[in-house]
């Protein structure tokens, strides 16, 4: 099975994570159980559950902000045991700095990593022409529209080159037009970028459109109720969610939730 691939020949792989947390009160909630996954390199995986099921802390994990209870992470075959400089990380608001303009805001991973700054400022451009930027350069957060603004966010995730981008609910804020427009820019970034993709979302149409794979999750403590591969051909138009397969892998995903008592 994918999930115990061995570390070196994924670009991502978790054996056996588990996390738990201990409150101010002594209290101990387990936030995640027994996590067996791997992500092919190249590969976007999408990952779906319940509110509070530890999306969300599966991701800081994968990213190293957070330490793990228990279990193995391996990125690239290298251990995962603090914040590492080759993960992109994309959140559900832009948190773009409002005194940098867009090409200023898109380097700030390299300002602070050290990077030469003429090479990146130059896959700084290339990348914000990818994501149909070009020309708002100069321009501040205030002039740029929600949409806009994940774009640059998304530009600044890929600028120092990553391994594996890494977005929790990027598009959540949006309203649902932008959002499915955002999904179509997506999917045509991750195509031209080439990078391993690990996006959470809550919108279970949402990664089934963006995904090669959707990993489903139970409530808390979170565990992998299922992995279902996604087999439509790429690049997907939006007409792809009125297709019979599309409506019976939304309904999978919706049993396997019910199943698990993560839906009522």
């Amino acid at each position: 099975m994918i999930a115990r691939a061995r570390p070196e020949s994924a670009a991502m792989v978790c054996r056996s994570v588990s996390k738990t947390y201990q409150t101010i009160e002594g209290e101990r909630i387990r936030a995640l159980a027994d996590i067996d996954l791997a992500v092919r390199e190249g590969e976007f995986v999408t990952l779906v559950g319940p509110s509070g099921c530890g999306k969300s802390t599966l991701l800081r994990l994968l990213a190293g902000t957070l330490p793990k209870t228990s279990g193995d992470i391996f990125i690239r075959g290298v251990p995962v045991v603090g914040p590492r400089r080759d993960i992109g990380i994309v959140f559900q608001t832009a948190t773009l700095l409002p005194w940098r303009n867009v090409l200023q805001n898109t380097l700030l991973p390299a300002d602070v990593q050290g990077l030469d700054r003429k090479t990146y400022t130059d896959r700084a451009r290339g990348l914000l022409r990818m994501v149909g930027l070009a020309g708002f350069e100069r321009k501040y957060p205030f002039e740029l529209s929600g949409g806009m603004q994940q774009r640059v966010s998304i530009t600044r995730a890929l600028v120092h080159d990553p391994a594996v981008l890494l977005m929790d609910e990027p598009f959540g804020a949006l309203d649902a037009l932008t959002r499915e427009q955002m999904n179509l820019d997506l999917q045509r970034i991750w195509a031209a970028s080439g990078k391993t993709v690990f996006l959470i979302t809550h919108s279970i149409s949402e990664a089934v459109f963006l995904a090669d794979r959707v990993i489903v999750m139970s409530a808390r403590p979170g565990r992998i109720l299922a992995e279902l591969n996604v087999s439509f051909p790429r690049p997907r138009t939006l007409d792809v969610m009125g297709a019979p397969e599309f409506g019976r892998l939304v309904t999978e995903i919706r049993h396997q939730l019910a199943a698990s008592g993560a839906l009522e």
